[in-house]
């Protein structure tokens, strides 16, 4: 008779314990342990699992290996390629997460055509017909590309013998399980213990692995939090489902920088690369009205343009409200108590709603003086001067910090035609080689002073 035993499992890093506590002794989440009856004769099975890509390894003196740079499985797509350092690197594993029906399976779809060696595409949750169907509405493409509808792990392995793929796509990685571990497809210890044999697979054979993850409702990959430790890279498609703008980033990249992006379009035909962000999201009615600015933020290596809006108005509900879409809500709040501190704008009873034009989100700080001068724009109901950018991070006594890549920034800029660009007055640039007028302020005050037409 076999006997049972009961562990507990950690929702959250996945580590085992011995009986039930409040807080993980690993990862300090509460509440997270969840109880796991597991059979011995299961357990012993495991030392079965995952044999079919065996490779011996022996230690080598560091003089010994070979210090040539990574080979790379380069496809014909600039923007995925600029987000990996240059493409996909062989026996590298790789998860890419994202909100429901943001385009991952598309985007992967779409690179498995664009690849020109061969690709095993195995699908947990759509059948062949529908893979089928998506991949005929994409943009075409004449890759070898092979289609699995597979979830048990033990059966996809047998296929990968035969197919000997370059790339592997798992679409997606909750949905696997092996028939030689306890517990429903999604769980941690499926999702570990899973993910380490594909892991082991990819370094052993030296075939690039992709990997989709889902997110939970906090926005986190659902699974063991040490599933992204154990990975490559971890790329993020962000975006809003209402707009057709979607952004690759790079979150961590043991094989090139993590501060990539690269930007999609989303159309009838799939995803496409937009070469030129900055015409791409500046609006084509933009027609200097109050409570709209443009400024250039910085993503990565890559400056491009954004148009800021915000409306001011009064509380009609007694609460003031604060919205901000593509713009941290704690950010806009403390500007907004800078503005009030330091300028006199009474806001406290105001509803302030900010928007960022293109369903994108912006960490870069230098955000922050076009979004105070959108905000002094609607408060006051005058448009800001004519043709003007607004490049800075703004300090809690209202002063304008200087930013990094302001060359960058400024070159951007005066290509697109504009005639006047507010920055820093720490920021040390060469004032006679710029054609475009340079507004050089050092607080608020002197944004205030300058921002409307005289």
């Amino acid at each position: 008779m076999n006997k049972e035993k009961v562990v507990f499992y950690c929702k959250n890093c996945g580590n085992e314990h011995a009986k039930w506590h409040g807080q993980c002794k690993y990862c300090k989440e509460w509440n997270s342990l969840k109880e796991k009856k597991v059979s011995s004769i299961r357990i012993k099975s495991q030392t079965e699992f995952g044999n079919y890509f065996k490779k011996e390894n022996i230690p080598l003196r560091i003089s010994e290996i070979d210090s040539e740079s990574e080979r790379r499985l380069v496809i014909k797509d600039d923007e995925w390629n600029s987000v990996l350092g240059g493409g996909l690197v062989p026996g590298s594993i790789s998860l890419i997460s994202g909100e429901p029906g943001i385009g991952k399976s598309t985007l992967l779809l779409q690179i498995s055509k664009k690849f020109d060696k061969r690709v095993l595409y195995v699908s947990g949750e759509e059948s062949l017909r529908q893979i089928k169907a998506r991949s005929e509405r994409i943009v075409k493409g004449r890759g070898q590309t092979y289609i699995l509808s597979e979830t048990e792990i033990e059966n996809i392995f047998e296929q990968i013998k035969e197919v000997n793929p370059e790339l592997l796509i798992i679409d997606s990685i909750q949905t696997l399980h092996s028939k030689m571990i306890d517990g429903s497809p999604g769980s941690v210890i499926q999702i570990r213990e899973c993910s380490s044999e594909l892991i082991k697979y990819a370094k052993n054979t030296g075939s690039a692995v992709m990997l989709i993850g889902h997110l939970t409702k906090d926005g986190n990959i659902a699974g063991p939090k040490v599933l992204e430790h154990m990975v490559d890279a971890v790329l993020h498609f962000e975006g809003d489902k209402n707009f057709q703008f979607r952004i690759l980033r790079s979150k961590k990249n043991r094989f090139g920088s993590t501060s990539e992006i690269g930007l999609y379009e989303m159309g009838k035909k799939g995803l496409h690369s937009v070469k030129s962000p900055s015409k791409i999201l500046l609006s084509d009615n933009f027609k200097n009205l109050d409570g709209c600015s443009i400024s250039c933020v910085m993503e990565g290596d890559r400056p491009f343009l954004v148009e800021v809006q915000a409306l001011v108005g009064s509380a009609v509900y007694g609460v003031p409200q604060r919205t901000a879409n593509g713009f941290n809500l704690k950010r806009l709040n403390m500007l907004l108590a800078v503005l009030e501190k330091k300028c006199g704008f009474k806001l406290g009873k105001k509803d302030v709603f900010l928007n960022i034009i293109g369903g994108i989100r912006v960490t870069d700080p230098a955000l922050d003086l076009s979004v105070v001068a959108s905000i002094l724009s609607s408060s006051i109901d005058l448009p800001i001067l004519k043709n003007s950018c607004f490049i800075g991070e703004v300090g809690l006594n209202g002063e304008v910090r200087p930013e990094q890549n302001i060359s960058k920034k400024v070159m951007e800029v005066e290509k697109m035609g504009f005639k006047n660009i507010f920055i820093s007055s720490v920021n040390k640039l060469d004032l006679n080689s710029s054609k475009i007028n340079i507004i050089q302020i050092s607080t608020i005050n002197d944004l205030k002073k300058n921002l409307f037409e005289s």
